[in-house]
């Protein structure tokens, strides 16, 4: 199984990156992490420099560049929230509520974000929904049991967001553990993932791609991936989000167009996958492996020979 990355950031200058981390493609190659590729629009480097702006208290650099990353990745939870903090920095209390409304619909356990919402409610003076907020943590906890990873995180949240309540008062936090995710911790989560997928254990993967995520934010390579690991567990709706996701962030990202195509042909849309097979043909003057592999699927109606 090939897994690869461009082999330096020099390609993506001018071009979109083409050579995706991706599975199913036989004998290997050099494979590079996050943080040495990136898109013509660099979501993720926009990314990074959001949240370094965010450490610095820098909100109005911060609220800037996360609302770049949201024109091209509105639905990603992570940029949604942290341009909820940036807003909360701001003291615009109601586009932070709507940011990490939004983050909470795109992750229902994104611990942080119920807390932020919950208090900035309180912040509001919304108490009904400061309470609702506070249900649902309780939710949350309940299904925990106490022994899963975030189980400290939820309970702290649901202390913080009652201590809100109960003193009408709540302090703006602008420095959750989200804030310090490294690109060194991305790279590593990245590649654990790659290992997992290969090992087609593909909820453990799809673990390391979100923590990947919360270091480099809507990274069209994690993407593909998130949608190739949901796939392969038939996951389909939530796949095809992933790969459009992808496509949004970098619109001729080989990679993303092949395993769309895939989808397609698997969902029984065998003229959808042709529209991604003329889109590869197009972007790959001299051919290339996405083109090949999806003309293979495509010849054997989804059931190409391994």
């Amino acid at each position: 199984m090939r897994a690869t990355l461009a082999a330096s950031v020099a390609l993506f200058v001018a071009a979109i990156p083409t050579s995706a981390v991706l599975a199913d493609r036989p004998n290997g190659g050099a494979m590079n992490s996050p943080s040495a590729t990136a898109p013509d629009f660099d979501a993720a480097a926009e990314y990074r420099h959001g949240l370094d702006a965010l450490k610095a208290h820098k909100f109005d650099s911060a609220r800037k560049s996360f609302a770049q990353v949201l024109s091209v990745a509105p639905g990603d939870a992570n940029a949604n929230f942290l341009a909820g903090l940036a807003d909360a920095g701001l003291n615009d209390f109601r586009s932070a509520a709507k940011h990490y409304e939004r983050a909470v619909r795109a992750d229902k356990k994104l611990v942080q974000a119920h807390q932020e919402l919950g208090v900035t409610y309180v912040k509001l003076g919304d108490l009904p929904k400061a309470q609702a907020t506070l249900g649902n943590l309780q939710k949350l906890n309940e299904a925990c049991k106490g022994t899963c990873k975030e189980a400290s995180e939820i309970k702290s949240a649901i202390d913080a967001v009652q201590a809100a309540i109960g003193q009408q008062h709540a302090e703006l936090r602008t420095d959750p553990p989200l804030l310090f995710a490294s690109a060194g911790a991305g790279d590593a989560a990245y590649l654990e993932a790659v290992g997992l997928i290969n090992e087609h254990r593909y909820d453990d993967a799809i673990a390391a791609l979100e923590q990947a995520r919360a270091s480099f934010g809507a990274h069209p390579d994690i993407l593909t991936y998130l949608g190739f690991a949901n796939r392969k567990m038939h996951r389909y709706s939530v796949a095809e989000g992933y790969y459009r996701e992808a496509l949004a962030v970098a619109p001729n990202h080989k990679a993303a167009t092949e395993y769309y195509g895939e989808l397609m042909i698997e969902r029984g849309d065998m003229a959808g996958a042709k529209r991604m097979l003329a889109k590869l043909d197009s972007l790959c003057t001299f051919g290339c492996a996405e083109a090949q592999d999806l003309r293979r699927w495509i010849q054997a109606k989804g059931a190409p020979a391994s």
